[in-house]
């Protein structure tokens, strides 16, 4: 048996966790630069706002009911997230780390009570982490996401649904659309509802090169996972990724060439460092710049530009050097620049680098290491940024907005919770 665990609205769970008045109360957090809603309460969707929307769209459904507003505190929700994780570790022989707030766990067969099992992990994961999450499970990874909807979305199942057998299992499928499957988006729901297949169990019951037809491979395996035969496995170890990419959106408007070489400086100090994490190298970087889209008085303008090096690097001021040398290629004066990005490519392990003549020897190499692990573990001890590179700048002012952002409750001594009593 297979379970997925979902932390409830979490973003907002984590803001409410240091706000115990705010309980019962409509919260919404907000993306990069305060710009879109992206996570909502129950009682915020109550009153009819959505996710995505844009906040100056929503701010007077926001004012009139008197809803908290929050900047994204990603560094809480990675802290909270990594607590959540380690608690579930602690019931299940395999997990899967899907996403910030989902886990999947793989359960022994000696287990007899799933539906006590599921009613402990939601009652100690609250206990230990304050976080409230729902519970489903079924034999598949699909069905188990399946249920986690089902646990969430209806009352009487109280956070925790297993998923049926035989008729029951059919009529619950009979009951969601095909379009709430995991895997199946819009446009594969516009080509099955074309065929007649409207329901989940529609999808299930369609024979295996019908699927395969509409579908392909990927759709023919959720289909299978929905008559439970197990397809997809629980990966306990994330695969390396082939590409890094970190863009964002400025809090206001760049128009300085030095100033957006602090931007991409910055960037790919952050994305030099996810690649450390991983034990990989790229070989070649790309840079790119954007204007305001939105923004139709402006002129616009949208620039890319990449570079190769000789020797697949993870160094953070070679590869800024590179960058800085894309950005010269792609830059155009003149503009007012909302967006910038690196992308690193071609990435592969560390212990397997093509030497070429340009190639540092081994005491340079070692020096190198040495000087980025040292980075590395003093930022990840006392928080992003403690130690960074001078070409990012000081204090720059295209920071993201964040207006309304909380303090960094579990990872700043400075910003710790006050208790009076």
């Amino acid at each position: 048996m297979i379970a997925l665990v979902d932390c409830n609205s979490f973003y907002c769970s984590c803001e409410r966790l240091f706000r115990p008045e705010l309980a019962g109360k409509p919260v919404v957090v907000l993306s990069n630069n305060d710009g879109c809603l992206i996570a909502l309460t129950p009682e915020a969707k109550a009153l009819g706002l959505e996710m995505g929307t844009p906040l100056f769209k929503a701010r007077s459904l926001i004012e009139a009911h008197g809803v908290e507003v929050f900047s994204s505190n990603y560094t809480l929700y990675a802290d909270l997230s990594s607590r959540v994780v380690a608690t579930l570790r602690t019931f299940a022989e395999e997990m899967e780390t899907y996403s910030i707030d989902e886990s999947f766990l793989k359960f022994s067969p000696g287990v007899t009570d799933y539906e006590k099992l599921g009613r402990t992990i939601k009652k100690t994961v609250k206990q230990h982490t304050g976080i409230p999450v729902c519970v489903g499970m079924g034999p598949t990874k699909v069905l188990a996401k399946l249920a986690n909807r089902l646990a969430k979305k209806r009352p009487e199942y109280g956070g925790v649904m297993i998923m049926p057998e035989g008729r029951e299992r059919e009529e619950i499928l009979r009951s969601v659309e095909v379009g709430a499957i995991w895997g199946i988006g819009s446009q594969l729901t516009a080509r099955l509802s074309a065929i007649g297949c409207l329901s989940a169990w529609d999808l299930a019951a369609m024979n295996e090169e019908a699927t395969r037809r509409v579908l392909s491979v990927t759709g023919a395996r959720i289909a299978a996972e929905l008559r439970g035969i197990s397809c997809l496995e629980i990966e306990e170890i994330a695969p390396a990724k082939r590409n890094i990419v970190t863009s964002k959106s400025f809090g206001q408007a760049v128009t300085c060439k030095t100033e957006m070489a602090e931007v991409v400086a910055t960037y790919m100090s952050r994305a030099a460092e996810k690649m450390r994490a991983e034990g990989t190298v790229t070989s070649c970087i790309r840079v790119f710049v954007e204007t305001n889209h939105f923004q139709s008085k402006d002129p616009q303008w949208s620039g890319a530009a990449s570079v190769t090096l000789d020797t697949a690097s993870n160094y953070s001021p070679e590869l800024i050097t590179a960058s800085l040398r894309a950005l010269e290629a792609c830059w155009r004066e003149g503009y007012r620049y909302k967006k910038a990005g690196v992308m690193l490519l071609d990435l592969h392990d560390a212990g397997a680098v093509q030497t070429s003549f340009t190639t540092l020897g081994p005491e340079q190499q070692a020096k190198r290491d040495a000087a980025m692990r040292m980075l590395d573990a003093v930022n990840k001890q006392h928080g992003r940024g403690a130690v960074t590179v001078a070409a990012a700048g000081l204090a720059p002012a295209w920071r993201m907005r964040r207006e309304k952002c909380s303090p960094r409750y579990t990872t700043r001594w400075s910003e710790l919770r006050e208790v009076k009593a």
